[in-house]
């Protein structure tokens, strides 16, 4: 053997070893969705904060115990909470303290006279009002307070605090617990926190484990005990099932088909070890590219690179079936030489198709085309370099009755087919698709591309019932020259989305703007000498009531913001202020409850340092603006591949090899709109690799046809042979579970399908 041939064979054992370990004993994967997703906000902290929210949402993990009694489901809930605390949760919240009163009466009771609560705050007779409180608060039998009688008479304190959205759900809390009550069941919650990425491998491996060790101790002492659980870990667990299984099912799928292929035409074990050793080399090539390049691999490009497979035996196929046409006449060096322009203009046309991937904002499909770009390259450094070196003897029995038929075919063509019956049934071909492009009809939401396993979905939508969580999508970003400013704008926002009745969780309902607490201070102070008569006449002594009135005299200093994070009151929503040293304050303000995304924006028109954030609709937007940039994109590379084609071929010769999967593009847009099937980009993205991967049967048929009929027939069946193997991959691919790659490779095995059955045409042109 040459020494390049050792020299490529050492790289690759340094891939495929480092390949092998790398993913056996730390595997670089990545499960998370949003990680597929691109930057879609312009305002890069609008970002930070969608990126801040999803880790947040990541971590946890909620579950609920339900069973007839109160009593049962507490003990139920103790028994699960202690089986699963340790790795890999790091905090286990199951018994919930009432605020703790001693923290709020530190926090606001120096800033009280300036903290009136809603609706008191708009109210046009804050005297009338403040006296109904007054008798109320006398006439109640608890009585009691925050704060004495004496220096809170009104109870606006305890109104105040009232008001702080602590629980703004169905849940209650019943000895500790937060609990809840349906027709039947009583549900107790806990909510634990991962120490660390619910898309870790390592966390999802421990957790499964610790659920069922958690689940088998609830269930043995309470058999009728239900659990419901929710969270991204649970999705990122079930989508990694999913690709595990797919990766088998396209992986295994591929690899057995090609074995049986190979062994049944070539009748040797050498072209199938040599087949294998490609695609195992290219494989290992494309995973370590892409780890490499991006820090890991998402399951997504580990599912589409099991359908690799079907694609990278190609070239070794070619060269096969030029040993096998040549009989005894075998020379590697000239075969070699006699398939290595086709070869390389295949290649060639494949990495312009998935090169335009590559050029797109979307992580998934760079992966892809990372991915596939270096296993193909890798898979044909490999046949030329390697296959000639190791594969030198002529095939001892050639499979006649096996080459009957491709060379039956071959005949027909050429006594049937001519340049006016190809141009002919082009016409008629396109004549009879386009009316399915008239009804074709496009989508780009992304959340049509994302499924959920039916049994998480079904306890995740029971779960928000009973507590009433609506967890939104949609947030606000607002933004001030200074926390004031800030403060005022989240109130305008409260303001503007409680007249559409929606409710906000922000800043500003904890913390009110210094405006608005001196305003409520003034507006109190307004009416603290008509006040002082009411607290005489119910009772109160005089000095009494003029120490009232007297603090009502008196500005209190502004609650801030700052004292508020660092109260022990504010642990819970310190992710709603982004405060950093080289920016303006900026703030995050959550709708709660279910709200359409139009209202929530034309809730905010001439809202000033106002962002309404939805990053499902910016992807979505940017979903549709790349369809109709891969539209182009399709135009370019058809242009690009014209170009490399008369450079060997001769416009007429480009044009003939062109012509089949530009046919095949058509042809699938009007089945698919016949179908009724909704596109989106992955299915334009798919039409792209249709031109970059359908054309090597048109090329690889059109190089064929100089020879004897049994090297055209060799050729031939070669050409079958390739296009089996890559439409049962693409075609393997379409079963998969995850949406995009399901139409994804539901359009390229169409799209190819027709142009290997439009691929004898070039026989006629070549012939000519």
């Amino acid at each position: 053997m040459r020494l390049r041939t050792w020299i490529w064979l050492a790289c690759a054992a340094i891939v495929v070893t480092w390949t092998g370990l790398r993913f056996t004993t730390q595997p670089p994967i990545e499960t998370d969705l949003l990680a597929l997703l691109p930057a879609t906000e312009r305002n890069s902290l609008a970002e930070e904060a969608a990126a801040q929210l999803g880790r947040l949402a990541g971590e946890r993990a909620i579950f609920l115990i339900g069973l007839p009694t109160p009593e049962a489901a507490r003990a139920a809930a103790a028994d699960f909470a202690a089986a699963i605390d340790g790795p890999p949760f790091h905090r286990i919240v199951t018994i919930v303290p009432q605020p703790d009163s001693t923290a709020l009466i530190a926090l606001y009771e120096p800033h009280r006279t300036g903290l009136l609560p809603e609706p008191l705050s708009a109210t046009p007779d804050l005297a009338a009002d403040l006296s109904d409180l007054l008798e109320a608060r006398l006439a109640s039998p608890f009585g009691g307070g925050a704060l004495p009688l004496a220096d809170d008479p009104f109870g606006l304190f305890d109104a105040w605090l009232s008001t702080l959205p602590f629980l703004q759900s169905r849940l209650h809390i019943d000895d500790g617990w937060l609990s809840v009550r349906d027709a039947s069941t009583s549900w107790v919650l806990i909510s634990a926190e991962l120490g660390a990425s619910a898309f870790d491998p390592l966390v999802q491996i421990t957790l499964t484990r610790v659920l069922e060790i958690a689940e088998d101790t609830v269930s043995s002492g309470w058999p009728e005990a239900r659990i419901l659980r929710a969270g991204a870990v649970f999705h990122a667990m079930n989508a990694r099932a999913n690709a595990e299984r797919e990766i088998r099912l396209i992986g295994g799928g591929s690899l057995f088909a090609i074995v049986i292929l190979l062994i049944l035409v070539y009748r040797s074990p050498g072209p199938l070890a040599l087949g294998l050793l490609s695609v195992g080399i290219g494989v290992s090539a494309g995973a370590l590219a892409t780890v490499s390049l991006f820090g890991s691999i998402h399951l997504m490009t580990l599912v589409f690179g099991a359908s690799l497979i079907g694609e990278a035996i190609d070239y070794s196929i070619q060269y096969f079936s030029a040993r096998l046409g040549a009989a005894a006449d075998w020379d590697p060096g000239a075969g070699l030489k006699a398939i290595t322009p086709a070869l390389s203009i295949a290649l060639a046309t494949s990495v312009v198709g998935y090169s335009a991937l590559a050029l797109t904002a979307f992580p998934a499909m760079q992966q892809i085309a990372v991915f596939a770009i270096s296993g193909l390259a890798a898979a044909w450094l490999t046949v030329v370099i390697v296959l000639p070196a190791l594969l030198r003897k002529p095939q001892s029995a050639v499979p006649g009755r096996l080459l009957d038929l491709p060379g039956r075919l071959l005949q027909a063509w050429r006594r049937h087919g001519s340049l006016r019956v190809i141009m002919v049934s082009a016409i008629l071909l396109v004549l009879a698709a386009a009316p399915g492009w008239w009804q074709l009809q496009t989508d780009d939401d992304i959340r049509q591309l994302i499924t959920s396993d039916p049994s998480l979905a079904a306890q995740e939508q029971q779960l928000r019932t009973l507590t009433g969580f609506e967890p939104s999508s949609q947030f606000f970003l607002v933004t001030g020259e200074d926390e004031e400013e800030l403060l005022q704008r989240e109130e305008a926002l409260t303001r503007a989305l409680a007249a559409q009745r929606i409710d906000l969780q922000a800043v500003s309902r904890f913390v009110p703007s210094c405006h608005g607490q001196r305003e409520s201070h003034a507006r109190v102070k307004a009416i603290s000498t008509s006040l002082h008569d009411t607290l005489l006449s119910v009772g109160f002594r005089e000095s009494s009531a003029d120490a009232w009135v007297s603090r009502q005299s008196m500005a209190p200093p502004c609650l801030t913001v700052t004292q508020w994070l660092a109260s022990p009151v504010s642990t819970p929503f310190r992710h709603l202020w982004l405060d950093g040293a080289d920016r303006h304050p900026a703030s995050l303000a959550l709708p709660t409850g279910y709200a359409d995304v139009a209202l929530l924006a034309t809730a905010i028109e001439g809202l000033s340092g106002v962002t309404l954030v939805d990053k499902p609709g910016a992807v979505s937007s940017l979903f549709g603006e790349y369809r109709r940039l891969a539209g182009y994109a399709i135009a370019g590379a058809t242009t690009l591949i014209l170009l490399l084609l008369v450079g060997r071929y001769g416009v007429r010769g480009a044009v003939t090899i062109l012509l089949p999967p530009v046919l095949a593009q058509a042809v699938t847009l009007g089945v698919l709109g016949y179908a009724g099937t909704v596109i989106n980009l992955f299915n334009v993205l798919a039409l792209l690799l249709v031109l970059g991967v359908g054309i090597n049967y048109a090329i690889f048929m059109y190089e064929s046809t100089a020879g004897s009929l049994l090297r055209e027939s060799a050729a031939l069946t070669g050409i079958m042979l390739s296009a089996t193997t890559t439409l049962l991959s693409f075609g393997l691919l379409s079963l998969s579970s995850m949406p995009a790659l399901a139409g994804f490779g539901s359009t390229l095995t169409l799209g190819i399908a027709v142009a290997v059955l439009l691929a004898p045409s070039a026989l006629v042109m070549a012939d000519r």
